[in-house]
C-alpha cells in the first residue's frame, strides 16, 4: 500500500530501530513507547487488520512475541500482547501490528 507508514518501515523507506527481522514480519521499538518495552510486530505484506490475517500469520507473529520477550528479558516478570482493530478498539495505523509492552506493571482494565 503506497501510503502506509508500516509498509514504507517494512520496506526499508523508513528507518526503525528494529529488534527483529525475517521474511514474514518485522520488529522495531515503538516510536512513542508506552512503557519501559514498546515493541512493534508488523507483517511485511500489508494486512489491514486481524480480520484479513490468516492463521498462519498471526500464529507466527505470536511466535514471534514469544521470542522478543526472552530477548528483551520480559519474559519471567511479565508482559503483554495487545492488538487494536478498527476505529473503535483505536487502531491508529491501518497495518495489522501487535504490540509488545513490559518493563512495569500493567494497569486492568486497559482502556
Amino acid at each position: 500500500m503506497d501510503n502506509c507508514v508500516f509498509c514504507m518501515i517494512a520496506e526499508g523507506k523508513i528507518g526503525c530501530k528494529k529488534v527483529y527481522e525475517d521474511d514474514t514480519v518485522i520488529a522495531f521499538h515503538d516510536i512513542e513507547p508506552q512503557a519501559p518495552v514498546h515493541v512493534l510486530v508488523i507483517p511485511k505484506r500489508h494486512t489491514q487488520s486481524i480480520l484479513t490475517a490468516d492463521k498462519e500469520l498471526m500464529g507466527h507473529m505470536l511466535d514471534v512475541c514469544a521470542k522478543l520477550s526472552k530477548e528483551l528479558e520480559i519474559d519471567e516478570s511479565g508482559f503483554r500482547v495487545v492488538m487494536n482493530t478498527g476505529e473503535h478498539g483505536n487502531q491508529s495505523v491501518p497495518h495489522l501490528h501487535m504490540h509488545i509492552l513490559g518493563g512495569r506493571s500493567m494497569q486492568w482494565p486497559p482502556g
